[in-house]
């Protein structure tokens, strides 16, 4: 059936019928004049013209065909995209329905077949946009979870995609969408995509997964058990770690904040009513008492220090996962559940009633929390803690996030050191053909093997499988070499990696383009992969806990074109009829498998497939509809929910993302506590305990007390510190010569700032002026440049006595000359006294 045109080029009458199944068979053929083979062969559109030619990338003998006999209109073989020659441009097809090509059509009936407008180069956004739409994990907690979508952060981006993403998937969806809010919030981040050059696709997704990560993520809480225990974590200096930066790239999902390395707990300095000016003020033993208790903290830490050289072992504050799934930091254990994953097709219960609450817990129980005394009133300071390390975690964590275990083995002293890292993509170089011929020899111990083959061992799971077994096979360190804790120096080593925990979706990027100091070169060669059954398996470390290694792929980002003049698409499934499609901008045209394989793929994402979660699936859904009578309800969260109907491996059920530590809903949640929860009847809620465990199990919400006492007494303590501060900040601007000034950390300022204002939940550390200071001849000075404040002494032991660090740093500004004259001539005296 000829095409009709859907654009305005002129020429497109004198294409002749063709079907893309004869597209498809010349795609497997030659250049009609240098016998060259695919891919990116370019075939002729001219009615009864069969010509077959190749492309920019070998003699572009398609282009002399043109010249020659005035064909205008070509189609690339292998992406299917159309050429008019005459026009100068990219011509878009839209074919007829017609009941004898039910596989010709380009606007198949279902959902997110919708195209991406160029709005001036951003065919590199498009293209990211269309691949991360069809991750199911992501896009139903977009569309499912909607209510979850919250943020006071600018730009809000988390919002224009949620809405790029409704539209995209909405039934009554439009043949293109103008991403221009998206594109402009973007563009407010990073100034690197303002105006209209061309970008880089795999940079793009970078900075829009760190956002929506920042925007959406949320504390995990805190382990209930507090007791320290040493970890033996061999892990190398910040030098060693530089080195897999360009291989690893994670936003700081389950990592510290921003901010804050030390905590103090929010029962410390609670001001009484009855006693402001001794809370404020604190008698003179109370701070000698946190001055001790400081000497005491420190004298712990150096033992644990002894103790850590004594086993040959470096602490660092990178997680490390034991084989029982433990994250442990600085000597802190906490249970971190990592999420898991599979394909969307169970029904949503119940989710249109909205949950009746109560304001208190049941009063029969004697389990439920109480009022715990230290949150009564009290006139004594707890001594000041070291600020713990947040654990944050988004969709976009639970989704991309995966930990490789490296180790560095010196070659001098042959100690290995250990450390974990996330990943959200890992990149892999494309090898030339003389790093094959190297690799080959040096991996099989055979003969070497003809240049573009990965390999007997490989073959059935292609390129992609080869190259994440050289990557993470020993290697040298390289130039950069690492600081080796034994020996104290810069050694060269071997670093070895290893997969501990798989991602839900697995993002691969090829690394395509060379960027040198003057110019910029793309590597064009094509890396086969599969499209189903990508094992990990074999890049798994002894220990880890992976059940789900098999991966299928989902979508596929390509680059057409040169490093300075080409063109982004992106090939996706669509998991609702399991068809392959090429979005390309606003043209979305379904492609057949063989056309994937053939695309020059930049960045792949691959998920996890596991036919039991399938299967449970559907078993919880013959139990919903069995209709059985149920004398209670129970409450579980939407967001697991929404794990275990995307996700492989849901893990266990959480229902934290609704309820506070007491077991009630902390009450900045109670107002959209509906979109946090869905009801489920007993049976089903039983089925999924059974199968999952987790919970707790909820079939009665209420609003914490325990955490309202607690929210009134730190907005009590915040107002009185800042009320302080201001009335002793005051006297002292008022005071024209002060006799000495003490120096502030601005760093920490700027934090406890954060707190009394509200900005921060939590208050911060001591006081840390080290950054600050710099010692001379013995004596601390302020460092010349220092980021500091000047404050009067009696707010300085205001702040210290609620916070306690130090150092203590003073300047005297009021000595004149000859008292600098006086005081240098008494020094030189008692010099001189001592010398006789």
């Amino acid at each position: 059936m000829p095409p009709v045109s859907s654009c305005d080029c002129p020429h497109l009458d004198c294409v002749g019928e063709i079907t893309k199944e004869e597209l498809i068979q010349k795609s497997h053929g030659q250049c009609q004049d240098c016998k060259v083979g695919g891919p990116n062969l370019w075939a002729c559109l001219e009615n009864g013209c069969p010509y077959v030619g190749c492309g920019e990338s070998h003699a572009d003998h398609s282009t002399v065909h043109s010249q020659d006999t005035r064909h205008n209109l070509t189609v690339n073989l292998t992406t299917l995209r159309v050429w008019c020659y005459a026009c100068g441009k990219e011509v878009f097809l839209e074919r007829k329905l017609g009941p004898h090509s039910p596989h010709s059509n380009t606007r198949l009936p279902f959902y997110c077949l919708t195209g991406l407008k160029n709005i001036g180069n951003t065919c590199y956004m498009n293209a990211a946009l269309q691949a991360l739409s069809n991750c199911p994990p992501l896009t139903q907690f977009f569309v499912e979870c909607g209510g979850l979508v919250r943020t006071d952060k600018k730009p809000a981006l988390c919002k224009s995609y949620q809405k790029l993403v409704s539209d995209l998937w909405h039934k009554n969806r439009p043949s293109y969408v103008v991403p221009t809010n998206l594109f402009q919030g973007i563009k407010a981040i990073n100034p690197m995509f303002r105006g209209y050059a061309q970008q880089d696709s795999q940079e793009f997704l970078r900075c829009l997964m760190d956002q929506l990560h920042e925007e959406l993520k949320e504390q995990l809480p805190e382990p209930c058990d507090q007791s320290h225990s040493i970890t033996m974590d061999d892990s190398p200096e910040e030098d060693n770690h530089s080195q897999s930066d360009n291989d690893f790239q994670s936003c700081e999902s389950c990592g510290s904040s921003e901010r804050a390395e030390n905590e103090v707990q929010g029962g410390n300095a609670l001001i009484d009513d009855t006693n402001e000016a001794e809370m404020l003020i604190p008698e003179q033993d109370e701070i000698q008492a946190n001055r001790e208790w400081q000497k005491e903290k420190n004298m712990i830490n150096d033992l644990y220090l002894d103790i850590d050289k004594d086993v040959d072992t470096t602490t660092e504050t990178t997680p490390i996962i034991s084989s029982q799934g433990a994250i442990k930091v600085q000597g802190r254990a906490s249970d971190i559940q990592m999420p898991n994953t599979t394909r969307p097709q169970s029904p949503v219960p119940m989710e249109g009633h909205i949950p009746k609450m109560s304001s208190s817990p049941p009063k029969a129980a004697s389990g439920w929390p109480s009022l715990n005394p230290a949150h009564k009133k009290v006139t004594t300071f707890s001594p000041p803690k070291n600020k713990r390390q947040k654990k944050y975690r988004s969709i976009i964590s639970d989704v991309f996030d995966g930990t490789i275990v490296s180790s560095v083995q010196c070659l001098t002293c042959d100690r290995v050191s250990v450390t974990l890292e996330n990943f959200q993509d890992i990149s892999l170089p494309i090898p030339g053909k003389e790093d094959l011929a190297k690799l080959h020899s040096s991996t099989h111990q055979t003969s070497l093997v003809k240049a573009g083959s990965c390999g007997e061992a490989y073959a059935p799971q292609g390129w992609i499988a080869f190259l994440l077994s050289v990557f993470l096979k020993g290697k040298r360190v390289g130039d950069n070499m690492y600081s080796c804790e034994k020996c104290k120096k810069l050694r060269n080593g071997v670093k070895f990696c290893k997969m501990q925990s798989l991602p839900e979706i697995l993002c691969i990027h090829l690394k395509r383009f060379r960027h040198e100091l003057m110019f910029s070169t793309k590597i064009s060669t094509h890396v086969s992969f599969p499209l189903e059954g990508l094992d990990l398996q074999p890049f798994l470390a002894k220990d880890s806990s992976a059940q789900t290694t098999s991966y299928d792929l989902l979508s596929v980002i390509c680059h057409h074109g040169t490093a300075s003049n080409g063109h982004y698409i992106a090939y996706c499934r669509n998991d609702v009829n399991n068809l392959w499609y090429e979005f390309d901008d606003q043209s979305v045209t379904e492609v057949s498998e063989a056309c994937v394989q053939n695309a020059e793929a930049y960045v792949l994402f691959y998920k996890k497939s596991n036919e039991d979660a399938v299967k449970e699936r559907r078993r919880v859904s013959g139990l919903f509809n069995m209709m059985e009578p149920s004398l209670l309800q129970f409450y579980v969260s939407r967001q697991w929910l929404n794990k275990f109907k995307t996700f492989a491996e849901p893990g266990t059920i959480s229902n934290d993302d609704f309820l506070c530590l007491h077991g009630g809903v902390p009450p900045n949640k109670a107002t959209f506590i509906d979109d946090l929860v869905v009801m489920l009847p007993q049976n089903v809620w039983d089925h999924l305990y059974s199968r999952y465990g987790g919970g707790p199990a909820v079939n009665h919400l209420y609003v914490c007390h325990t955490c309202q006492t607690e929210i009134e007494k730190l907005e009590k303590r915040r107002k009185q510190e800042l009320d302080m501060f201001v009335r002793l900040n005051k006297a002292f601007q008022e005071e024209e010569s002060p006799v000495v000034i003490y120096c502030i950390s601005m760093q920490w300022f700027r934090e406890w700032e954060g707190f009394v204002k509200g900005k921060d939940n939590d208050p911060p550390g001591p006081i840390d002026n080290s950054k600050i200071t710099v010692n001379k001849n013995g004596h601390l000075t302020l460092k010349q440049g220092a980021d500091s404040g000047q404050i009067s002494e009696e707010t300085w032991n205001f702040l210290h006595s609620i916070y306690g660090g130090g150092p203590l740093l003073t300047v005297r500004p009021n000595i004149s000359h000859q008292e600098v004259e006086s005081s240098q001539s008494e020094e030189k005296i008692e010099v001189e006294t001592r010398s006789v």
